[in-house]
């Protein structure tokens, strides 16, 4: 039975596809939003000649020199790898995406398989950015990033059954 919030997250049979606007949104994500160019320009250490080398090179003088906290910097590099484990995670959605759209799978899949992966995502990200210490938020992290793969992988055998299927 579909509930007017199912129909609004795209999650009944006859729904519109939410796919390419989960993969736009995902690539916004992860290569611009969860990018630490913002936060190095904002304290000062962004050097756009080799910005892989920012907090490794101007890092450590810049806390020297009181541009920011070594706590901020900690932070900086978290967003950095935050945005790194993003970037390489994207394909996984892409495959995901593109092979239940080429598998036949009902667009109710391909949009709860966005929105899982949203949510996850997005949990990954606030469990790696904002934690200092807890090693239960680290692991909740670890937790996050199985289940955005888990929910892809089985999108994709879902979809090779489907196509299995047909031949």
């Amino acid at each position: 039975m579909s509930t007017p919030l199912t129909a609004l997250l795209g999650l009944t049979p006859s729904s519109p596809t939410l796919g390419p606007s989960y993969l736009i949104f995902h690539f916004i994500y992860a290569y611009i939003l969860l990018s630490s160019r913002p936060w190095k320009l904002a304290h000062k250490i962004d050097h756009n000649v080799s910005p892989r080398d920012d907090l490794t090179k101007y890092g450590p003088s810049a806390v020297a020199k009181g541009k920011l906290t070594q706590r901020q910097l900690d932070r900086i590099r978290r967003v950095e790898n935050c945005h790194a484990n993003s970037v390489e995670n994207f394909p996984l959605l892409v495959a995901a995406v593109v092979l239940a759209h080429v598998g036949g799978l009902e667009n109710s899949v391909v949009n709860g398989l966005g929105l899982w992966y949203t949510v996850v995502r997005v949990g990954y990200a606030g469990a790696y950015i904002f934690n200092e210490r807890s090693r239960g938020v680290a692991l909740l992290r670890g937790v996050f990033w199985w289940t955005g793969n888990i929910v892809c992988l089985r999108v994709i055998g879902m979809a090779g059954k489907v196509m299995n299927a047909k031949i």
